[in-house]
Order: structure tokens, then C-alpha cells, then sequence
């Protein structure tokens, strides 16, 4: 007999970024505008703002999707928000895309590492998301690290920018 309850899979990504933790958690922390970074997003609007209507813990975004991705738009609740410890808990609760019951965790700490002095933060995202019916573990978990491994990228090439003062967000 088969269990009705879906498969789930999870994985953690970790990704050094050249650039001083003030700096990269002050993009992360913006559940208000992940397009800045994370380029399969197009639009962001906010749906709800959280418990106190400041966009903080509790709010609901939706956003639409670039064309060519597996969906056209997600709907996402910031469940935590840590401001102290740095950080963000995000999870999926609608849309017509392919990470179904996906609730993400992100924690940005400073590297003990520098580099002729260079700050670095080491950004920690682990997640844990449904197998879609006809998919693998192994494809389920391909397609949300290429994702976030591309977003991450993103995040270091923005921050860099940023530092050299050719760009503001």
C-alpha cells in the first residue's frame, strides 16, 4: 500500500561573497524586493504586511516569474526575520510553479576569512520542498540549487557593484 503523504527532499547551499555582512544582509532582508537580485523574478508587490503592516514578519508577496521558467508566478510568506542573528525564513504557500511546499532558510554570517583585508560573508540557504509526481529526488533537488546557486552568484556581482559605488538598489 502506498503512503499518500509526498516525498520530500532538502539540500544547503553556502556561498562566500566578497563583501561586508551590513551590506549583503541588507539586500537579503528585503522580502519586499527580491528582483533585486534574483533574476527569475520580474515583479514583486506586496500582498500583506505582516503583523504590524511594516512589511516585516507575516507579510505575503507575490511574485511573477520571467517567461522560460517552470511557472509564470509564487505567492510567499517571510515567516522569520532575525535582524540579530541575520536571519530569514521564507516559505511558498501558492503559485502555479513547480516548488510546492517549499520553506527556505537563510542565515548570513561574517567569514573569519579576509583577503588583503576584504570583509567576506559566508550566506548559508537550506531548504526543503515536495518531489513533484513524476520527478526524482535528484531532479527536484537540481532545479532549486541551480536556482539558488544562480541567485547567490547574482547577490555576489550586486554587492560588488554596490561596493564600488557603480550601483545603488
Amino acid at each position: 500500500m502506498e503512503s499518500s503523504q509526498q516525498k520530500q527532499c532538502r539540500s544547503t547551499i553556502i556561498e562566500t561573497i566578497e563583501a561586508p555582512l551590513p551590506l549583503v544582509w541588507s539586500i537579503l532582508r528585503r522580502f519586499d524586493k527580491p528582483q533585486a537580485y534574483k533574476r527569475f523574478v520580474k515583479s514583486c508587490t506586496i500582498r500583506y504586511g505582516g503583523h504590524d503592516g511594516d512589511g516585516g514578519e507575516g507579510s505575503v508577496r507575490d511574485v511573477t516569474l520571467v517567461s522560460g521558467l517552470a511557472g509564470d508566478f509564487s505567492t510567499e510568506r517571510l515567516d522569520e526575520l532575525d535582524e540579530e542573528s541575520h536571519v530569514m525564513v521564507v516559505s511558498i504557500i501558492g503559485g502555479n510553479q513547480r516548488l510546492v511546499n517549499y520553506s527556505s532558510k537563510t542565515m548570513v554570517v561574517a567569514s573569519p576569512e579576509k583577503d588583503n583585508e576584504a570583509e567576506k560573508t559566508v550566506v548559508v540557504e537550506s531548504y526543503v520542498v515536495d518531489v513533484p509526481e513524476g520527478n526524482s529526488e535528484e531532479d527536484t533537488i537540481l532545479f532549486a540549487d541551480t536556482i539558488i546557486r544562480y541567485n547567490l552568484a547574482s547577490l555576489a556581482k550586486l554587492t560588488k557593484k554596490m561596493m564600488h559605488g557603480a550601483i545603488s538598489i
